[in-house]
């Protein structure tokens, strides 16, 4: 399979986002909660809550980010990026059902995220004249078509 620019520059760009801010939640989350406004404290158990979801965000980054490389796991990365952007879309809209509205720079994550997990949610659809290989997961969740 050959992945297009467009699929390479929206892996890309969510593959950095995610390993940028896991790297900063886990090793710096006193300066990237700040630019929300909020102050963390010195809590040691917040503080590993914080962190242990941090690098998992930065190791999925790296995941992502290997799509860019090697158009066989672009679906993979594909994927793995729909899904944690819009998780993190989805846990943020029930936060504002259910608490109410956040900050300007919380509220302007969710849009981010859910720009980026829309993006990547498109690198699955069929465009004319792309072919996906026959063991894909955009292939796999299709049903055949009826003659």
């Amino acid at each position: 399979m050959k992945t297009t620019w467009y699929q390479k520059l929206i892996l890309g760009l969510a593959g950095l986002a995610a390993l940028v801010i896991g790297l900063m939640i886990t090793f710096a989350p006193h300066t990237f909660y700040a630019s929300y406004g909020l102050s963390l404290g010195e809590s040691p158990d917040l503080l590993s809550e914080l962190r242990a979801p941090g690098a998992n965000l930065a190791a999925l980054g790296v995941i992502i980010l290997v799509g860019v490389f090697r158009a066989g796991f672009a679906p993979v990365s594909a994927l793995i990026a729909q899904t944690l952007f819009l998780a993190y879309a989805f846990g943020r809209t029930v936060s504002v059902m259910m608490d109410g509205m956040p900050s300007d720079g919380i509220f302007q994550a969710l849009i981010i995220e859910l720009v980026i997990g829309g993006l990547c949610l498109a690198l699955f659809y069929r465009r004319p004249g792309v072919t996906r290989p026959a063991d894909s997961p955009a292939r796999r969740c299709r049903k055949p078509r009826q003659a």
